[in-house]
């Protein structure tokens, strides 16, 4: 498949799925709201070009140079993985119901007691309040932990939050890299 999905991929790809990159002990375990159709047509994980998710990763230190979605396997290398609060592919994360972000919370805290990541790092802080039931979460480390697993909330990296910038995002990336390396150096 071309890297640009077609018209008829992307309507094709309405509530697909898209694999996990996932390991046992990973450092972190980043997770979206849900994919996208570009995402969900391509198979990788925020997969479209306006999202700034792997500029953000980069910039934020947790990888040597940008990756392209492409390369999203490269990521276990470097004990990072990718999930989803939701599974399904949707055209836009506010068709989401409330009760499907509290299903999908339910799914990633067995999730995260099975592969116990030291963090698991939710990229939206409005589905984190909803999926976990925390509605004055603020984005940072949370006191709320799964299992031993510490959880921090990022913003989310899609080119529609532009409330934060790209330098912004990075920033916060990288205080969770360096809480994460400052755990992992206990």
């Amino acid at each position: 498949m071309s890297t640009r999905p077609t018209k008829d991929q992307l309507a094709a790809a309405h509530n697909a799925t898209i694999p996990d990159v996932i390991a046992p002990g990973l450092d972190v375990l980043f997770c979206g709201i849900n994919p996208g159709l570009y995402s969900g047509a391509l198979g990788q994980h925020f997969a479209r070009p306006g999202n700034r998710f792997w500029p953000a990763l980069h910039a934020g230190g947790f990888t040597p140079r940008r990756y392209a979605p492409g390369e999203q396997e490269k990521l276990l290398d470097l004990k990072l993985g990718v999930t989803n609060v939701v599974a399904r592919t949707t055209a836009r994360a506010d068709e989401l119901t409330g009760d499907e972000l509290r299903e999908g919370g339910k799914l990633l805290v067995a999730k995260v007691l099975e592969y116990r990541p030291r963090w698991l790092a939710v990229v939206g802080i409005t589905a984190y309040r909803t999926a976990f039931g925390f509605p004055k979460a603020r984005v940072g480390p949370q006191d709320h932990r799964i299992g031993d697993t510490r959880v921090w909330v990022l913003p989310n990296p899609s080119g529609l939050n532009a409330h934060w910038t790209p330098a912004g995002l990075g920033e916060e990336f990288r205080r969770l890299r360096t809480a994460s390396e400052d755990c992992r150096n206990r």
